[in-house]
């Protein structure tokens, strides 16, 4: 099979948030069952971070057939618990306590493995068992996928950092660097997607190289610019957040603000306001290049180019539903959460949301996604078979727009 042209390549973008990434399965569902049955995986490109990258490549190594891809991906999340992606139990808490305690006598540097809360040695397993990096690499060369791309944070040199893999005709596609971004050819394995998705103090860093990587959305400001590096000419963007034009809803609580809701914030500011950012950033470029190239069309735009795109965020507050399913979380967690106040009363239900990976929860995040995209099935027609030229900014947070490469 031959690799689409250069002007067709169409990119997918799955952005970070933990268990927050079941939502993205919801709207591939979608895609899946509004294209052909049997059909080739529609993207070329796929980019993702933290669990994001997981989703990524578990639909690179299943290309040959899209829907099927979609199915097993779904299967995973609605099926998962917390003890498979990371132990839960009181003594392993205890002991990463003990352990964090123990590093303040070394610097504050773990004595035999990367400090963490956590323990991710399930997950580490799961991986394993679930995504065929063979598979992968057979799709590339098959030209079912053209380029697929995991990024993580840099401890060391402070870059982001996507680990790519492509083969156009045994050909690779350059690297690049630019403004503590950088593109590095290598051959995927679990390891890119351990670091991809290792939440700073929750989860360990892991070492790729010489160098210890931590979760992809830390240092990620410009989400898309990856896949456009990559040669993407058309993109669809997952996003993890509600709608970001609905008014924001204040309350004024009697109290400072808890553990959680602080770290809650971070990790939003992290995986939810880049993307938003960078959207925003995109459509602003790109309407300046379209007043020069309506004023002037032989006028030289340099490196920039026009890239469509679509993007589709939560039509709800992903935390809100935090309330109905933390009680299936083990009794350790749910004790910890209350501590730092990771619970409704303690207003910290955001940091919850990205370790509540319990299938119930993950059914209703997929069940939204599926929604939501169905509900912009017009929007997502036009981005798969696109008829015309169309050029509008995104004024919802929901709707199509332009880009431009950088």
């Amino acid at each position: 099979m031959n690799h689409q042209p250069a002007a067709d390549r169409t990119a997918l973008v799955l952005t970070g948030g933990g268990a927050r990434a079941a939502y993205q399965v919801g709207v591939l569902k979608a895609a899946a069952e509004l294209l052909p049955k049997r059909s080739h995986n529609p993207f070329s490109i796929i980019t993702g971070t933290s669990a994001g990258a997981v989703n990524a490549v578990a639909l690179g190594a299943s290309a040959n057939n899209f829907r099927l891809a979609v199915k097993k991906v779904e299967r995973i999340w609605s099926n998962l618990h917390v003890e498979q992606v990371y132990k839960a139990g009181y003594r392993d808490l205890f002991g990463a306590v003990l352990r964090l305690f123990a590093s303040l006598f070394h610097q504050g540097i773990g004595v035999r493995k990367p400090l963490s809360l956590l323990n991710n040695e399930p997950l580490v397993e799961l991986l394993s068992k679930v995504i065929d990096f063979s598979d992968l690499e057979r799709r590339l060369q098959g030209g079912l996928l053209d380029a697929i791309g995991v990024t993580a944070s840099s401890y060391d040199s402070g870059e982001s950092v996507t680990f790519y893999q492509s083969d156009l005709g045994g050909n690779v596609l350059p690297e690049w660097r630019q403004s503590r971004r950088r593109g590095v050819a290598t051959r995927l394995n679990v390891k890119h997607l351990l670091a991809s998705s290792a939440i700073p103090t929750l989860l360990p860093a892991t070492k790729i190289g010489n160098s210890y990587y931590g979760d992809g959305a830390l240092r990620q400001v410009a989400p898309i610019s990856s896949a456009i590096h990559l040669g993407a000419e058309r993109i669809l963007v997952v996003g993890v957040s509600g709608n970001p034009n609905r008014p924001p809803t204040e309350s004024h609580e009697q109290h400072s603000p808890s553990l959680a809701k602080m770290v809650g914030h971070v990790f939003n500011s992290a995986f939810i306001d880049a993307l938003e950012n960078d959207m925003e950033h995109v459509t602003r470029i790109n309407e300046l290049v379209g007043m020069v190239a309506n004023e002037n069309p032989h006028a030289s735009t340099g490196a920039m180019k026009m890239v469509d795109f679509l993007c589709i965020n939560p039509s709800i507050e992903i935390s809100d539903l935090v309330s109905r399913h933390i009680g299936s979380l083990p009794r350790s967690m749910r004790s910890i959460l209350r501590m730092t106040g990771a619970t409704p009363a303690g207003g910290g239900t955001s940091m919850a949301s990205y370790l509540l990976f319990e299938g119930a929860f993950c059914r209703e995040l997929i069940d939204c996604g599926y929604r939501d995209a169905m509900a912009q099935e017009d929007a997502l027609m036009d981005f798969f078979y696109p008829r015309r030229e169309v050029q509008i900014g995104i004024d919802t947070g929901y709707a199509s727009g332009n880009g431009t490469g950088r």
